[in-house]
């Protein structure tokens, strides 16, 4: 089969397609047909900074967090999963996959979950991690109720893209950052009140609020402190937690290692059945052109996902 290999750290340079053998599932294991995967943030971030990349010369990687395509054989133990679901979720080395951006791929059988039927491979392989994360943060962190109040930093990312759908039908009022196109974007998916981070300082003008989700970090992390009421939450995905802010502003602090397991990927399925949560996909790159598709995330503003679309009629 074709597969992304990584031999060594760096940037998408490093990315390389070669045939490899097809992987067989172990105990507790499914084997997927990839049809579709997709970017995240941490693909990059893992490509340059993991040490398993250091070190993997002599056992090259396949990188790659989400997936979505058709299970085609299983191991022994697996109860939920049948061979022909068509199923999306995670098969992240990291998560003891063997990486998904290849032609199949194993993965346990707690990381994936069968597909909503409304919606196309490519579009569920857009969704796991940064679905997973805004329902985590949302849901389970934030216990957001009807009424209160969220900002989203960075709301036209894949995770601010599904938060800011979320929150709506939670009944919050949705406050979101973004700027250039990314403004009327973020309007598309529902924010109440869009502020351009590029000539609006955000911390002057909201206050009280119950809970800010970041997925921007540094300054506008430490600078999101002051958004909130007494008691409130500030969820981050790449920032620990400050306890000199918190007990300053009076307010809890997160970070969040989103948990990508079948039963979150089962509430959002739901979600997406019911029309709650739609997938933007930005950009769609076949499975060669994987580095580009990492040179453009790195390059450009994207509003929404990154897709890689794999077909097995290439050479």
């Amino acid at each position: 089969m074709k597969a992304i290999k990584v031999h060594e750290m760096g940037g998408p340079e490093v990315l390389k397609l070669e045939d490899i053998p097809i992987p067989f599932p172990g105990k507790g294991e499914v084997l997927v047909e990839v049809h579709a995967a997709s970017l995240n943030p941490i693909d990059s971030k893992l490509l340059r900074a993991d040490p398993a990349y250091q070190n993997a010369a002599d056992h090259p990687l396949t990188p790659g967090f989400d997936l979505a395509g058709s299970v085609v054989e299983i191991g022994e133990n697996v109860k939920h999963i049948h061979v022909g679901d068509r199923v999306y979720g995670q098969a992240a080395f990291i998560r003891k996959g063997s990486g998904a951006f290849a032609e199949y791929a194993v993965t346990p059988e707690d990381s994936i979950a069968r597909m909503p039927d409304n919606i196309s491979f490519t579009e569920a392989a857009a969704t796991p991690l940064a679905a997973c994360s805004a329902y985590q943060a949302l849901v389970e962190h934030m216990k957001l109720t009807k009424n209160q109040r969220i900002l989203v930093q960075g709301g036209s990312g894949g995770i601010g893209t599904f938060a800011i759908q979320l929150a709506k039908h939670l009944g919050a009022y949705v406050a979101s950052t973004a700027t250039g196109k990314g403004i009327q974007y973020v309007k598309d998916q529902g924010a109440d009140r869009v502020i351009d981070y590029e000539s609006t300082a955000f911390e002057e003008l909201l206050h009280d609020y119950d809970a800010v989700l970041d997925t921007v970090g540094g300054e506008i992390y430490r600078k999101s402190f002051e958004v909130l009421r007494h008691g409130g939450i500030l969820v981050s995905m790449l920032s620990r937690p400050d306890e000199a802010l918190m007990k300053k502003f009076g307010v809890r602090a997160v970070l969040e290692t989103t948990k990508v397991d079948s039963k979150k990927l089962g509430k959002i399925t739901d979600l997406i059945k019911t029309g709650v949560l739609k997938i933007n996909i930005a950009e769609v790159y076949p499975l060669q052109q994987t580095k580009e598709a990492f040179e453009a995330k790195e390059k450009e503003k994207i509003l929404g996902k990154i897709a890689i679309e794999v077909k097995k009629s290439f050479a």
